[in-house]
């Protein structure tokens, strides 16, 4: 018998997706309020008597804060529950993006970013876990596009609007249009957004609860299938969970209690075993090289485009993010709706057994696209190009930063469902960790190599760790889940 979710079985369609949606609408806000504000970095160079590459901190560290603070985030919502987390964390940011508008030092609104980062980074891992709440299986690759396309959103039309915003009003609009916004958002999140944390095992203890978690991990093979012809894997349970219905003020409560018969010390330290599956290695350096090339080009286009020979406005500059926009919804559509299809063509041919590596296969599209993505806008900055090599440039590499998390965090969700908010945070936490390792030294690398050098490199890079786990998981993958799944390091 197939094991429904809380929401599966308690909500209907609409409440889902409602609730769904105002996670998404706070992750896109998070970063159009920080990563929107790329199109000012220039004049907020002159206006604060800053270098390229100490203005670059205003992106810099909150893309540092967005992934370390998932470690605080994930393991309070499993202790305390998701609702109370993003109540708080959506009010926080909130405050940080009125202190932004409002500040008159560069220290000042570097640190609002940085607190609006620490608020943000609730929905980055919680966001991904929550899609595994509301969704079934065959749903999930594109509810998860639909989320990466949310968080990728809001750093291009974030800076697409904020161009405009900069030369029609100043970059402190950009601010105010985000709180006003973000405060709307806040009103969404505590009225529509119910508390998902469900435990079926409730009468085990925390060590039993991660036993019965752990002998179910990468249970791909021990599957059946649904109504649809789906096969669900590690969703099989003897019995059916009877779940009450819960009413609309037991909902609307923020605090719902703590997770009953359990330490919160094991939910800080549970998540760290997992760097040892090949699945979470893959979704998180995958995701992360993703992240860097398209923050290079944040970080830098304001400073090609604004300055000669170009000598755009800021409002121009901005419209760099149309393609980034149309490159983002690509690998959406590919890394979610196209995978989904994909997923269920080779199921049938495979005798209605859904393999968690099928996935993978169409990881292909982006790697080709924004590889060649990456060498186009490197020459086409430094040979100083037409403007539209910089822009189809940026475009193809826009594809990678929806379309490989999208694939690769539902493929984690795939073989380690049971522990899959763990998972996802390892995944999006270290992916910010090693992006603020490689975008610390992005405008000086520039500065030394050039522009095609650097930027052919990074395509390098990210060929290598796509192409190289494609053909490690593939082929191996199986074997690997079931040698895994006979570990005895879950805690």
């Amino acid at each position: 018998m197939r094991l429904h979710t809380l929401h599966e079985l308690d909500k209907t369609e609409g409440t889902k997706h409602t609730a769904f949606l105002s996670v998404c609408a706070f992750t896109f806000l998070t970063n159009y309020g920080i990563g929107g504000l790329a199109p000012a970095f220039y004049p907020l160079s002159l206006e604060f008597g800053r270098t390229a590459s100490q203005t670059g901190a205003l992106l810099l560290w909150p893309i540092l804060v967005l992934g370390a603070c998932n470690f605080l985030w994930v393991p309070l919502a499993n202790y305390l529950g998701k609702r109370p987390v993003f109540v708080v964390s959506c009010g926080l940011l909130c405050a940080s993006l009125a202190w932004g508008a409002v500040a008159r030092s560069f220290e000042s609104l570097l640190w609002s970013n940085i607190v609006g980062a620490f608020a943000g980074s609730s929905t980055e891992a919680l966001g991904a876990s929550i899609v595994n709440d509301l969704y079934f299986l065959h749903e999930r690759g594109a509810m998860m596009g639909v989320y990466t396309a949310f968080i990728s959103g809001g750093n291009s039309i974030g800076p697409l609007v904020c161009g405009f915003v900069v030369t029609g009003l100043s970059w402190r609009w950009h601010k105010w249009i985000a709180l006003i916004l973000t405060g709307i958002n806040f009103v969404t999140v505590l009225l529509f957004v119910p508390e998902t944390r469900y435990y079926r095992a409730e009468s085990l203890g925390p060590l039993d609860v991660a036993s019965s978690s752990r002998d179910n991990v990468n249970a791909s093979t021990d599957a059946e299938k649904d109504a649809n012809g789906v096969v669900s894997e590690g969703e099989v349970t003897e019995q059916r969970d009877t779940v009450p219905k819960k009413t609309w003020l037991q909902e609307f409560r923020v605090w719902s209690g703590v997770t009953p018969d359990t330490n919160i010390v094991l939910f800080f330290a549970r998540p760290l075993p997992l760097f040892a599956y090949p699945c979470v290695i893959y979704a998180f350096l995958g995701y992360a090289v993703s992240l860097v090339l398209t923050a290079s080009v944040n970080m830098l286009n304001s400073f090609v485009l604004q300055a000669p020979p170009y000598s755009w406005p800021a409002m121009i500059n901005g419209l760099i993010n149309i393609p980034g926009l149309l490159g983002n919804l690509t690998g959406c559509i590919t890394g979610g709706w196209l995978v989904d299809k994909f997923c269920d063509w080779r199921t049938r041919r495979n005798k209605g057994v859904f393999e968690p590596e099928t996935r993978l296969y169409l990881c292909l599209i982006p790697l080709v696209i924004t590889g060649a993505g990456c060498i186009l806008f490197g020459y086409g900055v430094e040979r100083t190009l037409h403007w539209t090599s910089l822009f189809f440039g940026y475009g193809m590499i826009s594809v990678a930063l929806t379309a490989i998390p999208t694939t690769t965090m539902a493929y984690v969700s795939d073989c380690v469902l049971p522990v899959n908010s763990d998972a996802l945070m390892l995944v999006n936490g270290s992916k910010n960790i090693v992006a603020f390792g490689f975008l610390y030294g992005v405008v000086p690398w520039v500065e030394r190599v050039g522009y095609v050098d650097c930027f052919g490199t990074q395509a390098g890079i990210f060929v290598a760790v796509i192409g190289l786990g494609m053909l490690l998981l593939i082929p191996f993958g199986e074997k690997i889940r079931h040698v895994q799944a006979r570990w005895r390091i879950i805690l």
